[in-house]
C-alpha cells in the first residue's frame, strides 16, 4: 500500500506541475502577444521623420488652408509623367528640360549630363511635383555654379522642393500661367523615429533650405509661406508674389506684366 500511495502521490505531483508549466506558458505567450500590440500601437502613433532626402512629391490641385479664396492650379502634364524618376532632356536652343519627380540620385544624373553637355545649355526648364529636398539643393547649386538660367514654361509644375532649383538660375523666369507652389517639408516613409529625432531632422532641413533661399538671393517670404502651409496643400504663388520674393528676376517679372 505504501508503494501504491507513493506512486500516486508522485503522478498527482506531476499532473500539478505539468499543469502549471502549461499555465505559465499560456501567460508567457499572452505577455509577449501584448507586448507586440503596445509595440505597434506606440510605434503608430509616432509621427514619421520629415527626412527631406526621401521626401515623395506632393501633386496638385490642392490649395492653401490659410487663404481659401486663392485660387488653385491644374498643370498640363500627366500625372504619369510627373511621377516618374527625372529626367533631362536637351532640347533647342540650349533648353534643357528637368522632367519628372527629383527622386535619390537625380542630382547625380543631372551633374553626369552636365558634364558631358554641358556647353550646349543656357537654360533648365523645370517641370516637376518635387521630391528629395537634398538632390534639388545640389541641381540648383550646380546650376548656380554653372550660371544657367532657370524657366517654369506656360501649365507647367513646378512645386515643393523644385522651386529650390528655380532659384539657382541666374535669370529666373515664370510664364504667367505656371503652376508654382510651396508647402511644409514632410515624409512619407515609415520611418518611426523618436520625438527628438523628428525636431532635429526638420530643424536641420529647415535651416539648410534657408541658408541655401538666402544665399540664391531670394526673399525670405518665400520660405515663410512654405512654412506655414500644410504639408498636403500647396501655396500656390501669384506671378506678383514671384517678383516680390525674387524667385523670378526683375526681368522674368517685367516680361510678364507686358502680356
Amino acid at each position: 500500500m505504501k508503494i501504491d500511495e507513493a506512486i500516486g502521490r508522485l503522478k498527482r505531483l506531476e499532473d500539478g506541475a505539468l499543469m502549471r508549466a502549461a499555465f505559465m506558458s499560456l501567460l508567457s505567450l499572452t505577455a509577449i502577444f501584448l507586448l507586440i500590440d503596445v509595440h505597434e500601437i506606440a510605434t503608430k502613433s509616432q509621427p514619421p521623420i520629415a527626412d527631406p532626402s526621401r521626401a515623395p512629391p506632393f501633386l496638385p490641385p490642392a490649395g492653401t488652408t490659410m487663404d481659401p479664396n486663392r485660387p488653385t492650379a491644374t498643370p498640363a502634364s500627366p500625372i504619369e509623367d510627373l511621377t516618374k524618376a527625372m529626367t533631362f532632356n536637351l532640347g533647342p536652343g540650349g533648353s534643357m528640360l528637368a522632367e519628372g519627380t527629383i527622386d535619390l540620385g537625380a542630382a547625380l544624373r543631372f551633374a553626369r549630363e552636365i558634364e558631358q553637355r554641358g556647353e550646349y545649355v543656357r537654360t533648365v526648364a523645370l517641370n516637376s511635383p518635387g521630391g528629395s529636398v537634398d538632390d534639388a539643393l545640389a541641381i540648383s547649386k550646380l546650376i548656380r555654379e554653372k550660371r544657367l538660367n532657370t524657366k517654369v514654361a506656360s501649365r507647367a509644375l513646378c512645386a515643393s522642393s523644385c522651386p529650390l532649383i528655380l532659384s539657382g538660375g541666374v535669370e529666373r523666369f515664370a510664364e504667367t500661367d505656371a503652376v508654382v507652389g510651396v508647402h511644409q517639408l514632410f515624409s512619407g516613409t515609415d520611418d518611426r523615429p523618436t520625438a527628438e529625432e523628428a525636431m532635429a531632422s526638420a530643424q536641420s532641413a529647415t535651416a539648410r533650405v534657408a541658408r541655401h533661399l538666402d544665399a540664391m538671393g531670394i526673399a525670405a517670404g518665400l520660405w515663410l509661406h512654405a512654412l506655414e502651409t500644410p504639408s498636403d496643400h500647396l501655396y500656390y504663388l501669384t506671378v506678383q508674389e514671384m517678383a516680390d520674393f525674387r524667385l523670378t528676376t526683375k526681368a522674368a517679372a517685367s516680361t510678364k506684366k507686358k502680356n
